[in-house]
């Protein structure tokens, strides 16, 4: 295992630990990547990734250095690359595709491939030389169906009880909670379980308890944090990248869970991952970053240093965080951080939530209610900041009474409205 002393890695300009180190020109994406593909025949290659993303950094270390690889996209592409954290609008749309996720275009904008995950260098050479042999569209392009909202207000009875069943056999009991190849805690369905279980149904109750224990497997015994999941089916082998999503949501889940069955295992588990958030995420002035990647040095897998004690891996150095503040994840912490303290009680725990709040207030408010996603926003604004922004007033209002913050609350509300009505008008 190669491992690069901690200042090597801190310097690494943040553009490298998405793929800045090789001979190809990447561009980020905007209309003008099209004017130009257009213009001199080319198609456009979107690499779309992520800072913390292990099979990022594998698929930018070997296919992307790949000569072949490298010659045919300075001959026939116009190479983009992007940050799924900081496009949230791409993200959404090929979110099913990665991360990473390789789409071509044609210089019209058409879509001709979209793969999931990492391509080996000989499959994306093939490829690459397969879409200017013949650019059609391949399989993996398909028309997407419209969405179309249902006229009714809600499920009945009927309806209710055919997803419960559903869900019920979905569930994996010999290895503990839902999905078959990876596993993770999906905080709805365990959500979902708990409040079933409050009113008295022991199925539901016992799988939500499993889950949450199984997750616990995905704790960092050393800093705390949630590692994102757990390949194999299983619970035994983890990826090591730790995002704010995870860490807010499990942070809020497990501190439901202790509120519901005060089980202690839960609260210590809500601990570290609060102490992980303060040590590791938290930025000086009150704000929370995005992420930390799964790999100190990019491409080679963190098992080995993620067994080392803290003293063992702060020798080797410490993985990147991804010091981008974002309103979305902001709004998770928030969040997290106002369920924590209703039931801890804990001052520090509202302190830093508030403060986060402020933070955010004066660095990403957009006048009428909503938020930028960044400081600057490339393609926003986006629902998602301004919705979960939303939720997190609505959080510390419920914890402290105070009502400006029922106040922003209701702006942020408006403000989607307001938006989505001219969206739709449009």
């Amino acid at each position: 295992m190669r491992l690069l002393p901690f200042f090597a890695v801190a310097l690494l300009p943040l553009n490298g630990a998405l793929g800045e180190k090789n001979n190809i020109n990447w561009q980020p994406w905007s209309d003008s990547v099209f004017t130009l593909a257009k213009k001199e025949g080319r198609f456009v290659l979107l690499d779309l990734g992520t800072i913390w993303c292990h099979w990022c950094h594998v698929m930018d270390e070997i296919t992307y250095k790949d000569p072949k690889v490298m010659e045919l996209i300075r001959s026939h592409y116009v190479a983009v690359r992007v940050d799924a954290d900081a496009r949230l609008d791409l993200s959404n749309r090929y979110e099913d595709y990665g991360w990473p996720a390789t789409i071509v275009f044609g210089a019209d904008k058409s879509e001709i491939v979209k793969r999931r995950g990492y391509i080996p260098p000989s499959e994306m050479a093939s490829m690459l030389q397969a879409i200017v042999n013949d650019p059609t569209p391949g399989p993996s392009v398909v028309t997407e169906a419209d969405l179309t909202p249902s006229n009714k207000a809600g499920l009945a009875a009927e309806g209710r009880t055919a997803l419960r069943q559903v869900l019920i056999d979905a569930y994996d009991h010999d290895n503990q909670g839902w999905g078959k190849a990876q596993k993770w805690l999906d905080w709805e369905i365990v959500e979902y379980c708990m409040a079933e279980a409050s009113r008295g149904d022991k199925e539901l109750e016992h799988m939500a308890r499993e889950t949450l224990a199984a997750q616990l497997n995905l704790l960092d015994p050393v800093w705390g944090g949630i590692y994102q999941y757990s390949t194999d089916g299983d619970w035994q082998h983890p990826h090591f990248e730790k995002i704010m999503q995870m860490q807010a949501e499990d942070l809020r889940i497990y501190a439901e869970a202790y509120a519901l069955w005060q089980d202690k295992a839960y609260l210590q588990a809500a601990k570290k991952i609060r102490g992980y958030l303060k040590n590791f995420l938290s930025s000086p002035e009150g704000a929370f970053y995005t992420s930390q990647d799964a790999d100190l040095v990019p491409g080679e897998h963190g098992a080995e240093y993620f067994q080392l004690n803290d003293a063992g891996r702060r020798q080797l150095g410490v993985p990147r965080i991804d010091m981008h503040v974002y309103a979305l994840e902001n709004g998770l912490a928030i969040n997290a951080l106002a369920t924590v303290y209703s039931v801890t009680g804990e001052q520090d725990d509202l302190d830093d939530a508030i403060r986060a709040a402020n933070w955010i207030i004066a660095h990403r408010a957009i006048p009428g209610g909503g938020f930028h996603h960044a400081e600057e926003d490339s393609g926003g604004p986006y629902l998602g900041d301004t919705l979960y922004m939303g939720r997190a007033f609505l959080a510390l209002y419920t914890v402290t009474g105070d009502r400006p913050w029922l106040g922003r609350a209701e702006e942020a509300m408006q403000f989607i409205s307001a938006d989505l009505e001219l969206t739709s008008a449009t």
